[in-house]
């Protein structure tokens, strides 16, 4: 690197293995592999050339115990990879044993038979070779002048090239006529854009304008992951689209009592779309680190970093996994289904969405409750729907200690008479009771079976009103007493 530094060709030929070519070519066509082996790994290669070790025998001395080269003698170091033709090609360094001295390091003789090939996929493109002379100059840091500046055209255009994308799907979706097309076309926008956008920069960082290795390393892992997220993005929303023209859960009332099985069903869909997402992650993540020849370069930094690294994520994301997992444990219990009628923390409210962090509640007044998928499953809740329908109610009036009971019973049966008959459950399950008293009077049950959770409130509340009513004819027309008289300090 230094003799080519100074364009010293024939000094720099001397580092390379050269065996393979016959002895009166090599000085000649070795020159020429120099330079073009220097182009390669000035372009496309970030050796940290600190890491190698400055011993005649490249013995490591220090390390982990458990290394298995630690005190070891080297014959090979690997120092890059890069991809040939779908192939990995190493620049390595070789110990070989020199005719009339000791052993030298020299470039292996594998490298310098795949620099033909390497410097044709990562030597300058033809686009390149017309810049003016001085772009091609040094600009600082190992960059020319015309990275500096085609780097940041380069985002721009894929930027560009995305919103570009983003407006005319846009505008495709507000012409359909067919809602199912409306719905795919804008579940189709945001990951048409990303690969678009990282298609431009991968395309053109690959075939017209080579980057050097600084930027390539960064520039062409981003852009695979690029598009490789905007393919399960695009599988996971046309899986959304498909599953929401199939279900139609959002246009049908799933709180009315008929629709059990469609809740059980729509929670079911639901855990459905979170295991699938959940599995598409997971295998285009396997994927894409699958692809070793994106990262082996950076191997020994990726190590260096990995357990501080996995704590900082682990740490960051421990509640995000949590509720993901408590969201797939709800779904697969069925403890609380998609509309059901639930009590949580003292707000009566149905269940609306089970999303994969948190729960939407929709409360009886109609304001939505957000709830941590994780705090919802470790806090107990009362859900009225579970099992059967049917429930009790259970009205509380306090009444004076003389207060006539039969009498508070004959015209319950009454109001109970006049409710709506299928709001109503069995009637043989009516009934008042007098289940405590103190000072003040005696607490008088009035048990009410609604066939209905997600009306029986409403049914309770009506009946309330009218034994409320019932209570001040029989006071105004009975000269009787129903409700205690205390003053607010003593009731208080």
């Amino acid at each position: 690197m230094f003799h080519a530094r100074q364009e010293n060709w024939a000094k720099a030929a001397h580092l390379l293995n050269l065996n393979g070519l016959d002895a009166s070519v090599q000085a000649q066509v070795g020159a020429d592999l120099a330079r073009k082996l220097f182009t390669v790994i000035s372009r496309k290669a970030v050796i940290d050339w600190d890491k190698v070790v400055d011993r005649p025998d490249a013995m490591q001395t220090s390390g982990s115990s458990s290394d298995p080269m630690i005190g070891q003698p080297r014959k090979s170091l690997l120092l890059w990879t890069l991809e040939v033709q779908g192939h990995p090609a190493s620049i390595r360094l070789d110990r070989v044993q020199a005719l009339d001295g000791e052993p030298v390091w020299v470039m292996s003789r594998r490298t310098v038979g795949d620099i033909p090939a390497l410097y044709a996929a990562y030597g300058p493109t033809p686009l390149e070779r017309l810049l003016p002379a001085p772009l091609k100059q040094q600009a600082g840091f190992g960059f020319m002048w015309w990275e500096v500046i085609g780097l940041p055209v380069l985002l721009g255009l894929a930027l560009t090239c995305a919103i570009l994308v983003w407006r005319i799907l846009g505008r495709a979706r507000d012409r359909a006529e067919s809602p199912l097309v409306q719905r795919a076309v804008a579940a189709s926008r945001g990951p048409a854009a990303t690969a678009v956008a990282t298609g431009v920069a991968l395309f053109s960082g690959v075939n017209l304008l080579v980057f050097s290795g600084q930027i390539s390393t960064i520039l062409t892992p981003f852009a695979w992951l690029g598009l490789l997220a905007s393919g399960l993005w695009l599988v996971v929303n046309v899986a959304d689209v498909v599953l929401d023209s199939l279900t139609l859960f959002d246009e049908t009332d799933l709180t009315q009592r008929q629709q059990m099985h469609m809740r059980s069903m729509a929670t079911r869909v639901a855990a459905a779309r979170r295991a699938f997402t959940v599995a598409i992650v997971l295998i285009g993540g396997g994927v894409f680190l699958s692809q070793t020849n994106l990262f082996q370069n950076l191997g020994l930094t990726l190590l260096g970093t990995a357990g501080a690294l996995t704590l900082v994520l682990g740490f960051a994301a421990r509640r995000v996994l949590g509720n993901i997992m408590a969201s797939l444990q709800i779904a697969l219990n069925q403890s609380a289904r998609i509309g059901d009628r639930i009590v949580y923390k003292d707000y009566l409210c149905h269940v609306e969405r089970i999303n994969f962090t948190y729960v939407q509640l929709k409360d009886w007044d109609g304001t939505r409750l957000v709830v941590p998928v994780e705090e919802f499953v470790s806090t107990p809740f009362e859900n009225w729907t579970m099992k059967d329908p049917e429930m009790l109610r259970i009205i509380k009036i306090k009444c004076a200690h003389d207060a006539d009971v039969d009498r508070l019973r004959a015209g319950f049966d009454e109001i109970v008479a006049g409710l709506d008959p299928e709001e109503l459950g069995d009637l043989s399950k009516v009934n008042v009771r007098v289940a405590g008293q103190d000072v003040f009077g005696k607490e008088v049950w009035f048990a009410l079976p609604c066939s209905d959770p997600n009306t029986s409130w409403d049914v309770a509340c009506l009946a309330r009103e009218e034994i409320l009513a019932l209570g001040a004819r029989i006071e105004r027309d009975e000269a009787g007493e129903v409700f205690p008289t205390a003053a607010p300090a003593e009731a208080a």
